[in-house]
């Protein structure tokens, strides 16, 4: 019995850190990970209509570096769906957006106790600015601030939820250039600002948290006109959370791996698979494996 206690004792702890770092997992998070090849400008007066589905299990937690001795397993299953605009403001091309995040998630084994939580997340709204457009050399650069609505659900007694209860702010800059006729190099950079979370956990405490810093890179190899193969790393790096001032020492600092295919089936459909997973940790839960998939269609 003593080990069982000590077992559910870890899983509470673990729960509030879930809770703390409800953006690695959330479906929000979906918004700040890039698609290489997403900082492509596209002509004004294109529309885009996206749909995303993510499939993540977890199988790990993390403490300062240290694996927690637990079957720390939590899966989520979320989708996006995204709407884009192109248009052109004082010369430059833009691209005004919205994207909806929806889902669920799930802990198991020992942290079955979290339970489940399903419905929509926080409403996101997007605009790139390119300031460097230039098709011909294939070389682009947008800057995209993200603003993230607290329109999702969320349940102040659940230690899972889909929304944050809090306003979110990323700015996001995006770069494209050419290594040679059939290479690509994306590197995206994002700081995220995070407003307070008054409502956080059953005493309503305020949680409070730092900013935090997403740097992204990734190659694209052309095997044809329409169909390529890409691998990315990503590190994400800050985000210590306080609880009603008190400091949790939970520090992000999560580098994960990507590869995968895009395909344009005709030039105006075009199908993303990719596979990730974390190659290290610091703190939080470790991502085991992640398949996500992304339709896109031109209008």
């Amino acid at each position: 019995m003593p080990h069982a206690t000590g077992t559910t004792i870890a899983a509470r702890a673990l729960g509030t850190a879930l809770l703390l770092a409800a953006s690695l997992f959330a479906p929000a998070a979906l918004a700040i990970d890039v698609d290489a090849g997403d900082y492509t400008a596209l002509p004004a007066g294109t529309d885009l209509g996206l749909v995303y589905f993510q499939h993540a299990s977890r199988d790990a937690s993390y403490t300062n570096g240290s694996k927690a001795p637990l079957k720390a397993k939590l899966d989520s299953d979320v989708g996006i769906l995204r709407g884009v605009h192109f248009t052109e403001l004082g010369g430059y091309i833009a691209d005004p957006q919205f994207l909806l995040p929806f889902g669920q998630l799930k802990g198991k084994d020992d942290l079955a106790g979290l339970g489940s939580a399903h419905g929509l997340g926080d409403l996101i709204l997007a605009a790139t600015v390119w300031l460097v457009n230039q098709p011909k050399s294939e070389t682009y650069f947008g800057i995209t601030p993200f603003l993230y609505l607290p329109t999702g659900d969320y349940d102040k007694n659940k230690s899972l939820n889909l929304g944050e209860n809090r306003w979110k702010l990323v700015l996001q800059a995006g770069y494209i250039t050419p290594l040679s006729d059939k290479l690509l190099l994306d590197l995206i950079g994002d700081v995220t600002t995070y407003g307070k979370n008054n409502k956080f956990g059953p005493t309503s405490a305020s949680m409070k948290q730092d900013s935090s810093l997403q740097l992204q890179a990734f190659l694209r190899y052309k095997l044809a006109s329409n169909w390529d193969l890409r691998g990315g790393v990503s590190h994400a790096n800050g985000g210590e959370t306080k609880v009603d001032g008190i400091a949790q020492h939970d520090r992000m600092r999560t580098t994960k791996l990507t590869i995968g295919t895009a395909w344009f089936a005709d030039p105006s459909l075009q199908l993303i698979a990719n596979y990730g997973r974390d190659a290290s940790v610091e703190n939080g839960l470790r991502e085991a494996d992640r398949f996500n998939l992304r339709l896109l269609k031109v209008f």
